[in-house]
């Protein structure tokens, strides 16, 4: 059976990636952060390790566990987490944040793996970015930016190994059925100190209601499964594409950023 690591399969895409590819005759390495996901994963029949995307040492950790299991052939980077608020009340140290584990720990992991896959003479590299990579939408600019990073180092990662046996795919999915507006809570309350924002009666009105208030899933919303069975179009095809979007919005917004003007995408962001 290929060997797979996947990232931040404690919920949402990379947990229901993690159990669609072990269905489907794949040897899953799943990774999480807390011990009760790593035990819950292993009860699945999956073999899982601890990763921690913002320790460098963690990364190094999990790839030397991994390879001793024996070879890996693709890697699905997923994990991410988000950081809502306004850009002028994003703090330094919050932005460096959400990079080091959406960004810089993703990849440390991709370019350890990169020599394993070279040796091997084949190998698949998934990124799951998010249609905020490809548009902008107020609150969201920490992970917005994060995203537009990915999707930036992945293309040109794409470009330079293709003279290599190593494919590079992006996956962008929208709206998902997750727990990533819950799990941002805690960062928001780090981070953001929105009492004393000039912003603080918009943050009344929007963001702490959606935060604090989930009203159902958003329009267009799909489950988790609807990513995986892309990821593993993108993992099993023998050529795969550059990018696989998932559902409507990305659609939209890959056309909206290739044929509208800025003024027009700006007018649909402050309406999201």
């Amino acid at each position: 059976m290929p060997t797979i690591l996947i990232t931040g399969c404690s919920s949402g895409i990379g947990l229901d990636a993690a159990r669609y590819l072990h269905a489907r005759g794949w040897s899953v390495i799943a990774t999480c952060r807390r011990a009760e996901d790593l035990a819950a994963r292993r009860a699945e029949g999956m073999q899982s390790l601890h990763l921690d995307l913002a320790d460098e040492a963690s990364v190094a950790d999990c790839v030397a566990r991994a390879l001793a299991l024996g070879p890996v052939d693709a890697l699905v980077n997923n994990a991410a987490f988000a950081l809502p608020g306004a850009v002028e009340d994003l703090p330094r140290g919050g932005l460096r944040a959400i990079f080091e584990a959406n960004l810089f720990g993703t990849h440390d992991l991709t370019r350890q793996l990169i020599p394993h896959f070279r040796d091997r003479g084949a190998g698949r590299i998934v990124n799951v970015s998010s249609v905020l990579g490809l548009v902008g939408i107020p609150w969201r600019g920490a992970y917005v930016a994060s995203k537009f990073a990915l999707e930036g180092l992945t293309d040109v990662l794409r470009i330079e190994m293709a003279d290599t046996p190593v494919r590079v795919v992006l996956v962008e999915p929208g709206p998902i059925t997750s727990r990533i507006r819950a799990n941002s809570i805690p960062h928001f309350e780090r981070w953001i100190d929105w009492e004393h924002s000039a912003r603080a009666d918009q943050y009344r009105a929007s963001l702490l209601r959606r935060l604090y208030q989930p009203s159902g899933p958003d329009r267009f919303e799909l489950p988790p499964e609807a990513v995986s069975r892309v990821i593993a179009r993108a993992l099993e095809s023998p050529r795969p594409r550059a990018r696989y979007r998932v559902t409507r919005p990305t659609t939209v917004a890959a056309f909206g950023r290739r044929l509208l003007p800025t003024s027009a995408l700006d007018w649909f962001a402050r309406r999201s």
